[in-house]
């Protein structure tokens, strides 16, 4: 569609309201206001696509090639709406596997920050070399315990000292223990993994919901729950963390509640079974196939598959929705 008002305006972009490649999304963005008659009211955002060669952002060449090379180039509304532009994302969880990939998603989708938080040094280190070097944005990595109360509040403390705000939290941290029968579960282990999928992400949201709160500018919180807070899996044994992850689910829906005042929202998520690393030992084998023949899409998930749903639920896209809990599982938990 020609832009209805003369050139000097919008000298730099064609004021289409598709993108220029047909459909595709960008993985880094810059705005810049412009306005167009006829939509006086408000401004739209000219976004310009800054893809890096080598980069792991596997969805698009982010580079949009135009007849006069690269161009600025107007996105639909609705897209703009999944983008995390000046937006800081806090990631528990974030070194490797499932939260890295979602730290990932976030900066493809323009976060001009990420902050992994993690007990592994080594991954957590290396994680955030990598994100930085691929997506020319600042990426902090925090080794916590996050069942360590004051060692949290620190590291919120320094997160807001090195990235300037806490926008988008998702907890990913978490532990799972699995093939082991109820009746001879220690106690002790019983705790510890408690405290950690459901303490430590208590305390990880109290410290982000704080920081929004100060910050008035609300926020979105995600939880990682498990499609085993709906069901019990089978045929493993794993009755503790089938119950943390229920509580995770219920507790997401009670902060949900008490923080929407602030404009904090709080969701869940609640995945299946995951073609991750952890799952891909040689001992599960046999359990696999039962997952993929109990399951309608007879797979798993693919370990990027978790990311456009994370996007969305940290992103304007959402932003009528809290207190929900998303089951992404490929039809595992239908009756």
């Amino acid at each position: 569609m020609p832009c209805p008002r003369e050139k000097p305006t919008c000298t730099d972009c064609e004021c289409s309201t598709d993108s220029a490649d047909g459909g595709a999304l960008l993985v880094d963005f810059t705005t810049n206001g412009n306005t167009c008659e006829g939509d006086v009211s408000r401004t739209h955002d000219m976004v310009v696509g800054t893809g890096r060669p080598g980069s792991a952002a596997a969805f698009v060449d982010v580079q949009l090639k135009l007849e006069s090379g690269d161009k600025m180039a107007q996105l639909p509304r609705i897209i703009r709406n999944f983008s995390l532009v000046e937006k800081v994302c806090v990631v528990t969880g974030g070194a490797r596997g499932l939260g890295f990939n979602m730290t990932e998603g976030f900066l493809q989708a323009g976060a001009r920050g990420a902050a992994i938080l993690d007990i592994l040094e080594a991954e957590g280190e290396a994680a955030a070399e990598t994100l930085t070097k691929s997506y020319d944005v600042p990426v902090f990595f925090y080794k916590v315990d996050i069942t360590k109360d004051e060692a949290v509040e620190k590291v919120f403390t320094q997160i807001v000292k090195d990235l300037g705000s806490v926008d988008v939290l998702l907890c990913s941290a978490g532990i799972a223990d699995s093939n082991m029968p109820a009746e001879t579960y220690p106690m002790a282990r019983f705790r510890r993994l408690m405290d950690i999928n459901v303490s430590g992400l208590m305390k990880c949201s109290q410290e982000a919901a704080k920081q929004m709160m100060k910050q008035f500018s609300g926020g979105s919180i995600i939880l990682m729950a498990s499609m085993s807070s709906h069901i019990v899996n089978y045929p493993q044994e794993q009755c503790c963390y089938n119950a943390s992850k229920a509580a995770v689910r219920h507790l997401g829906a009670s902060l949900a509640l008490e923080w929407s005042k602030y404009g904090i929202r709080v969701n869940s998520v609640s995945p299946g079974y995951m073609d991750t690393e952890l799952n891909r030992a040689p001992a599960l084998a046999a359990q696999k196939k039962i997952w993929c023949d109990r399951t309608p899409m007879n797979r798993l998930g693919n370990e990027d598959e978790l990311n456009n749903l994370a996007l969305f639920l940290a992103s304007p896209a959402s932003s009528f929705m809290t207190g929900s809990d998303v089951i992404i599982d490929g039809g595992y938990c239908l009756p």
